[in-house]
């Protein structure tokens, strides 16, 4: 049984040898080296002289690495929970659908999804351009005249919440349908037999069912969105964008404009155990909630 067990574990190493080779050389090597540069005064590419955690007094102190930090979670929070919600709420009502109809109409929703950012970005500068965006409708409405969102620093964050919530919400939307389509109907049938109204369904069946998806669901988005860079950087070229900065758009900005690479290593440092704390804190709770 030992000789068994050793060749057992002898084949298991071999297996994830591949995987765990990559894994250290495009990871956790790279990982190393970005905390030991942040120690350092160094160029992006080049040596440098030993700093100690100077860079770490210096990000404290510095007032647009506290903006940055401010409009990421301010990001985080019209993201989330808000797209989460909405794409239970879309998946609830695409499982209606039959045949080709919910095909289409799941397509429709999932588009977006493998748009690449830049036709994202003209889509939507298109749609909210002050003299002829068909959004600016609603802009109007709420802002009382016509508004350049990405050049207005209240709007800026808000409109690059509900596009992303847009961009990004078919994936979340697939992982809620498959939880859905493995409950059993039985359970419905036999709910709706004891007299169950639609929405002791949903509170007292469906959503303690679909909490595990709904955990990875937001899970997910909050890794996502911490990083957040592509949208804020387009739509603030040539706005205010300390205003708008966001924590990997200052992690790019040192590293590749100012070539400050000791410095923009310790705030990529900052926002890697930021995204490790959050995603830990809010799985534990979210498993705890569910457990109850």
């Amino acid at each position: 049984m030992l000789r068994n067990k050793g060749k057992e574990t002898l084949t298991a190493l071999v297996l994830i040898a591949p995987f765990l080779a990559v894994y250290g050389w495009l990871f956790i090597y790279p990982t190393i080296q970005m905390v030991e540069m942040s120690f350092m005064k160094a160029p992006l590419i080049g040596k440098g002289t030993w700093a100690g955690f100077a860079n770490y007094a210096k990000m404290f102190r510095d007032p647009v690495f506290r903006i940055a930090v401010i409009n990421t979670a301010y990001f985080v929070l019209l993201t989330v929970v808000p797209g989460t919600v909405v794409a239970l709420s879309i998946a609830l009502m695409v499982r209606r659908l039959k045949g080709w109809v919910q095909s289409a109409v799941l397509a429709a929703f999932f588009l977006p999804y493998v748009l690449p950012v830049t036709v994202v970005y003209v889509l939507w500068d298109w749609m909210t351009n002050v003299q002829f965006g068909m959004l600016q409708g609603p802009i109007a409405f709420f802002a009382g005249e016509p508004t350049n969102i990405w050049r207005t620093s209240g709007w800026f964050m808000p409109g690059a919440a509900i596009l992303t919530i847009w961009w990004t919400n078919g994936f979340s939307i697939l992982l809620f349908l498959a939880g859905l389509r493995n409950i059993p109907a039985e359970l419905y049938e036999a709910a709706e037999l004891d007299g169950a109204t639609r929405l002791q369904m949903f509170t007292r069946l469906t959503f303690p069912l679909l909490w595990p998806v709904t955990v990875l669901c937001l899970t997910i988005q909050l890794i996502l969105q911490l990083k957040i860079f592509d949208q804020v950087y387009l739509f603030a070229q040539g706005g205010q964008t300390r205003a708008t900065m966001v924590l990997v758009q200052y992690i790019y900005e040192q590293a590749f404009q100012k070539n400050n690479g000791g410095y923009s290593a310790t705030i990529a440092v900052a926002l890697f155990v930021i995204v490790l704390a959050f995603s830990i804190f809010q799985f534990q709770v979210l498993r705890i909630r569910g457990a109850k």
